[in-house]
């Protein structure tokens, strides 16, 4: 966990390695929530740049027979 100053003008820095984790980029628009107390900040991706981020995942449902 990393701390940051919230500055005058209520600009905060996002530090280098979260940055390269999420792969952000100057310019790039965050959505703003504010939950439980906390404030959460959340990339706004392109919609061509969430292609394939399900890859593999396991979409198989018990259903009820009669619900076919």
């Amino acid at each position: 966990m990393q701390t940051v100053t919230v500055s005058p003008k209520y600009q905060v820095v996002i530090p280098k390695e979260i940055r390269d984790t999420l792969r952000l980029r100057p310019g790039q628009k965050m959505i703003v929530i504010e939950y439980d107390g906390r404030i959460e900040l959340i990339p706004d991706r392109d919609i061509s740049e969430l292609r394939g981020f399900l890859k593999g995942i396991d979409t198989h449902i018990e259903r009820e027979e009669d619900r076919v």
